[in-house]
């Protein structure tokens, strides 16, 4: 057996993916160049940065898809992350694809999304000119806002499936084209098991013909729909079209079920008077802004900063500085 010791990673790369697969040494580069590492390659010191980087920690304490939750078990921004990145990976290592790529674009893929889910993203996108869109907002998080404003200086390929990792074109590689997949079959069944657990879904409102095609449990249909892209795909991803309709079926039951749910939904409102209150007020006095907006104001005007800044809160963060600004404060009074 050939010790593979002191082959570069790239080398091996090139002997057991396959032809389709993106490789760490044709990477079309980083914004700005560095000296190579000696035992990682580009892709894996990417996802390194991404897990290492403060954006990504703060994905535990920010909504997915129910606002404030009472129970240790639903999902938040960092869970879901943590699932599209098992899903992404478990396709891309089927298909000898680039696993580390893989990893790379999925724990990345939500780094700039708001407090409170899409409730904050929508408000966002009223508030700031040129609107406002999570997947943007990971790329510039990425780029322009870690690390004081240097950004992670992640390749290109990473950069461009978090960019297109939800909608409209598709990724130039097929491991951003496999997170974009993963990210929703992670979502509608993840989302599914918290709505159950949240009294908001029962397991017996899922149509029976969704039961009979893709399984009675999260697991199972994970299973089923993660099969499928993996039988489906070669040079392109796809999924198996006797299966395929029966996912979009979920998804839309989903939209129907839960996404657009009054009783999910009924926090929403609060969220957009919070955080366009919040967005008003340091509109308002950017002097107020953390120093390291500065340079952002500078650059890029300060709605930019101000929309940085509040997307870049947590859940609990956010409801604090909401209150310190605008709840008034009681009186202590002391005896004599």
């Amino acid at each position: 057996m050939q010790d593979t010791k002191n082959i570069p990673w790239e080398e091996v790369e090139r002997q057991i993916l396959s032809p389709h697969a993106a490789l760490s040494a044709e990477s079309r580069g980083r914004q700005r160049p560095e000296a190579p590492s000696p035992y990682r390659t580009v892709y894996q010191r990417d996802r390194d940065r991404v897990l290492h980087c403060k954006s990504f920690r703060r994905l535990k304490h920010k909504t997915q898809v129910f606002l404030a939750p009472e129970g240790d078990h639903y999902r938040t921004r960092l869970t879901h992350t943590l699932e599209v990145a098992q899903i992404a990976r478990t396709i891309a290592r089927a298909l000898r694809l680039n696993e580390d790529l893989t990893e790379a674009i999925a724990l990345a893929h939500d780094l700039g999304h708001t407090p409170f889910g899409h409730a904050g993203e929508r408000c966002l996108d009223k508030c700031v000119e040129g609107g406002f869109r999570h997947y943007e907002q990971s790329v510039r998080v990425a780029e322009r806002l870690e690390n004081t404003g240097m950004g992670l200086n992640l390749t290109w390929e990473v950069r461009d499936g978090i960019l297109h990792h939800t909608k409209g074109e598709e990724a130039a590689t097929l491991e951003g084209r496999i997170v974009r997949w993963a990210d929703k079959i992670a979502y509608v069944n993840h989302d599914m098991d918290d709505a159950i657990r949240a009294g908001v879904l029962r397991e017996e409102d899922v149509p029976l013909e969704l039961h009979l095609h893709l399984g009675d449990t999260p697991t199972s249909r994970i299973d089923t729909l993660v099969t499928a892209m993996i039988t489906a795909s070669g040079d392109t991803i796809a999924m198996d079209p006797a299966v395929e309709p029966y996912f979009w079926d979920l998804h839309s039951f989903m939209y129907d079920y839960l996404y657009l749910n009054p009783k999910a939904k009924s926090e929403e409102s609060k969220v957009d008077g919070m955080l366009s209150a919040l967005f008003s007020y340091f509109a308002a006095n950017p002097d107020k802004l953390p120093q390291e907006y500065a340079l952002i104001r500078e650059r890029d005007g300060t709605d930019r900063a101000v929309c940085d800044y509040i997307a870049g809160m947590t859940d609990n963060f956010a409801l604090e500085m909401y209150h310190e600004l605008y709840i008034p404060r009681g009186w202590a009074m002391a005896l004599r």
